[in-house]
């Protein structure tokens, strides 16, 4: 099985999206992140609902002190402020460096193994410097459910 039929389609992230915009297409196709090209259409980085949430709405204590935290903490509040101003603001400030990637003719185990390797549940497909897609390791599980026993 290759990579190809696990891929998961999604638009890619650019210095005309917002914050909203990614929040929306990353829930549409269930992805963590997007990659984030150029106006070349070159993917230069990724954009990860994890680093934008992180970044913007968990002030540094609340994670040294996740495990104090109680169950009814007023930040709550203050961070459906924050959302509310951030959905409207471009992307761009939260792009990190590029994602793994792999051509689209590879192997699903490469894939996997390429995940494991690097701590990560997802892997971006790219031929030719073009994106195609993402295989996360729900796509390939739910891929792999498909399979009908071989007799």
């Amino acid at each position: 099985m290759n990579v190809k039929q696990a891929m998961i389609s999604s638009r890619v992230a650019d210095n005309g999206m917002t914050v909203r915009e990614l929040f929306e297409e990353c829930a549409r196709a269930n992805l963590p992140g997007l990659p984030f090209c150029d106006d070349q259409g070159r993917i230069v980085g990724r954009v990860t609902l994890k680093n934008v949430l992180k970044r913007s709405c968990l002030p540094e204590y609340m994670v040294e002190l996740a495990h104090v935290l109680g169950e009814r903490f007023s930040h709550m509040e203050d961070m459906t402020v924050d959302i509310i101003h951030l959905l409207d603001k471009p992307v761009a400030p939260y792009v990190q460096e590029p994602h793994l990637s792999l051509e689209s003719d590879s192997t699903a185990v490469k894939a996997l193994a390429m995940m494991e390797q690097s701590d990560t549940s997802y892997i971006l497909v790219v031929d030719q410097g073009h994106y195609l897609g993402t295989v996360t390791i729900h796509s390939l599980a739910s891929t792999l459910a498909a399979v009908e026993e071989l007799k």
